[in-house]
């Protein structure tokens, strides 16, 4: 595993990774002291919103890997967190993604995830560790529309009935660090009802918002403009929840959410 390619934006720097078998993947260091990492060599959810699965699942990063990405970086970079929400679904790697997880909280390094919560029977596992953060993407309250925005990420009801049981045992302050998040797409998933209803959802469950806004990554959807962004923040605040907003970081061109691609060609970068 080498280093290949490194590219910079005013916010955020993004790594590109040459494996043994040739295919690449990618880590964005930002807010200067985090690294994102990558857990699969693509991804199969399918997401036909996201760039980081649009070629498909090729192969799970090995512990060693996923720990590479920080190994490379550390001498160069003020690295003090982890953010395992790069490429791939981390709970569909799981034994790699837990053995990695434990190094970094032995270097002292606080991990934070980002998921789809799929398989749930990882999830609870996932929740209960001495984790930093887990924001849990739900993008609808709705079950057809959820299984066409994130194709291979299982049963709506399913996850919502996991979290119910894995939250019940955790204290209120621990609940706040999980949150759920919800990506706007203007025509998609932006009606008031919607919103109301997932509101609801996070009130019900004691835990956080992420109020997520899209990367153009894909010409079939479009970010929501700023006063429809506003008004849906305003609205979820009426109901005493805590909410997380898209950071200039989440929407940088580069690295910003949904960016990070896998063999990434030359042309493309």
């Amino acid at each position: 595993m080498k280093l290949s390619r490194e590219l910079s934006s005013e916010l955020n720097h993004l790594f590109l990774f040459e494996l043994s078998d040739k295919s690449t993947v990618e880590a964005v260091f930002y807010r200067g002291d985090t690294l994102c990492v990558s857990t699969q060599v693509g991804c199969a959810l399918g997401c036909p919103f996201c760039l980081s699965g649009s070629k498909g699942l090729v192969r799970n990063l090995t512990a060693e890997e996923i720990v590479g990405q920080y190994t490379i970086l550390k001498d160069r970079l003020p690295i003090k967190k982890i953010a395992i929400a790069g490429i791939g679904e981390p709970l569909m790697n799981w034994s790699n993604v837990e053995r990695a997880f434990w190094h970094f909280k032995s270097l002292g390094l606080g991990v934070s995830f980002y998921t789809t919560g799929h398989p749930t029977s990882k999830l609870r596992e996932l929740i209960e560790l001495p984790h930093r953060g887990v924001t849990i993407s739900l993008h609808s309250v709705k079950e057809d529309k959820r299984k066409r925005l994130i194709p291979s990420a299982g049963s709506l009801e399913e996850l919502i009935n996991t979290l119910r049981e894995a939250l019940n045992k955790l204290s209120a302050r621990k609940r706040k660090s999980i949150s759920l998040a919800y990506l706007l797409l203007e025509g998609v998933n932006d009606s008031e009802d919607e919103i109301k209803s997932f509101a609801q959802l996070v009130k019900e469950l004691g835990v956080s918002a992420t109020l997520l806004r899209y990367n153009r990554t894909v010409e079939d959807y479009k970010d929501v403009d700023d006063s429809r962004y506003e008004r849906f923040f305003l609205l979820l605040r009426t109901y005493g929840i805590r909410v997380t907003l898209s950071t200039r970081f989440r929407r940088d061109r580069l690295g910003g959410c949904g960016t990070l691609a896998v063999n990434r060609t030359l042309t493309e970068c």
